[in-house]
């Protein structure tokens, strides 16, 4: 279903506790964490993405590759406010997962509620489990389940 292909996630985990969370740029973005399971015939990744504005997501699928890209932006404060505490990080977010070709990238359906954006993936029709029917000359028809 889902092709990992990101070595350097948990290094990039390590040096951000480190050294603090630190901000993505649009060159080199921070990673975003998430979730990917299966849920009959559909295929659920949902990412944390707490205090990004909806338009601020970009989703794109190219050959089978998905693209997600986020922005969270500084709130405006406004005049003579001086910052006491700024522990959440800014800056731009992104993650690319390698999808398999049993997932149908034509039909994805995407939500955003309480900061996390959920994509549920369809299985393609073709690998799902199908019956084929064997025609006989002496025994007539009969099933296997392939």
């Amino acid at each position: 279903m889902l092709m990992r292909t990101d070595p350097f996630r948990e290094l990039d985990r390590l040096t951000q506790q480190v050294f603090g969370n630190v901000a993505g740029t649009w060159s080199r973005p921070t990673a975003m964490p998430m979730d990917a399971y299966r849920v009959g015939d559909e295929f659920v990744v949902s990412f944390d993405l707490p205090g990004v504005d909806p338009g601020a997501i970009d989703l794109d699928v190219e050959r089978n590759v998905l693209t997600v890209k986020a922005e969270r932006r500084p709130v405006t404060t406004g005049d003579n406010v001086e910052m006491q505490v700024a522990e959440r990080p800014l800056g731009v977010f992104s993650r690319q997962l390698f999808l398999g070709d049993t997932l149908d990238t034509d039909h994805i359906n995407a939500s955003y509620e309480a900061g996390v954006l959920t994509l549920r993936i369809p299985i393609a029709e073709k690998a799902k489990p199908r019956k084929i029917t064997i025609d006989g000359t002496d025994t007539g028809r009969r099933e296997i389940n392939a």
